[in-house]
């Protein structure tokens, strides 16, 4: 087990379990969630002046997804609902899944009897560790903010559902770079595991009290098991992502080498009419490995 001594990290991994509840999912801490929402949703949403923390179980996450995605369930004083989530990797279907779990603050709201239909408000914001394989050309854009619209007219058609997705990766302003709270944010996410203090830029009320919460030194002996284990499981996670797509990458140069050797015996045999002797020769392939294309 590693203590406090041998991690050599100063403050916690917003991207484990632990470290992003701990930064937004305690009580003591809902004005850090109020001020990111704020920063983040202003322009629509206007201030948000509270937030309630409600059971993220109802939103009925599978084993897989609680393995790659935290999340938390909240609603603002006007009733409208939070989904805020920290993914750690893309997943088959990924839209699919954030499209289906938003359902279920909106299902929740129904009631029995007669009922009009009149729904409040879903905001789904999702902090990604990973990039959108469509978005890969576009290393500028780490935001999207998505709602449903009119395809001829790109007008909002409809706006109590609104998605909003974080490309974490491609944020790389330094710390003397950043010009809006909201990039500071962005910033503190990113990189706060491997600062060793608070940069001068972000000495502000909200940022001194996120350093102080994520200092690793100041976690009691049982937070700090807790965060140990949760980085294993972030690091195992992570380490078994990284082998499968290596894996696959080998995989893929395999069946690509085999599919230039079927094409070059073919066209030896085809083309040229040259024998297996011959073909060994120029391939170094062996004889079997020739009369097997």
């Amino acid at each position: 087990m590693e203590d406090k001594n041998r991690l050599k990290d100063k403050y916690i991994d917003p991207f484990t379990d632990f470290g992003f509840k701990k930064l937004f999912g305690e009580e003591c801490n809902k004005d850090l969630l109020l001020d990111f929402l704020n920063e983040l949703l202003h322009k629509k949403e206007g201030k948000i002046v509270n937030i309630t923390y409600l059971k993220s179980e109802q939103l009925g996450r599978s084993e897989e997804d609680r393995k790659a995605i935290f999340d938390l369930h909240c609603e603002n004083e006007k009733g409208e609902k939070f989904i805020v989530e920290m993914q750690k990797t893309k997943q088959n279907f990924f839209k699919d899944r954030a499209l289906y779990y938003s359902t279920f603050p909106i299902i929740e709201q129904a009631v029995s009897g007669d009922w009009n239909y009149e729904l409040k408000a879903v905001y789904a914001v999702a902090i990604l560790d990973f990039v959108f394989d469509e978005g890969k050309d576009d290393p500028d854009k780490h935001r999207y903010d998505v709602m449903l619209t009119d395809i001829e007219t790109s007008k909002i058609f409809y706006e109590k559902l609104m998605f909003v997705y974080l490309e974490m990766p491609k944020f790389n302003k330094k710390v003397e770079d950043l010009e809006t709270r909201f990039e500071k944010w962005m910033y503190v996410l990113k990189n706060l595991k491997r600062l060793d203090r608070l940069p001068d830029k972000l000495r502000e009320r909200i940022f001194e009290k996120i350093f102080s919460v994520a200092e690793i030194a100041k976690l009691s002996k049982e937070e700090y098991q807790q965060y140990i284990a949760s980085l294993n499981a972030y690091r195992d996670f992570k380490n078994s992502i990284d082998t499968a797509r290596d894996e696959g990458k080998a995989e893929g140069k395999a069946e690509g080498k085999a599919e230039r050797d079927s094409e070059i015996v073919k066209n030896a045999k085809e083309v040229l009419g040259l024998s297996v002797e011959q073909i060994q020769k120029l391939t170094g392939l062996t004889k079997e490995e020739i009369e097997k294309f």
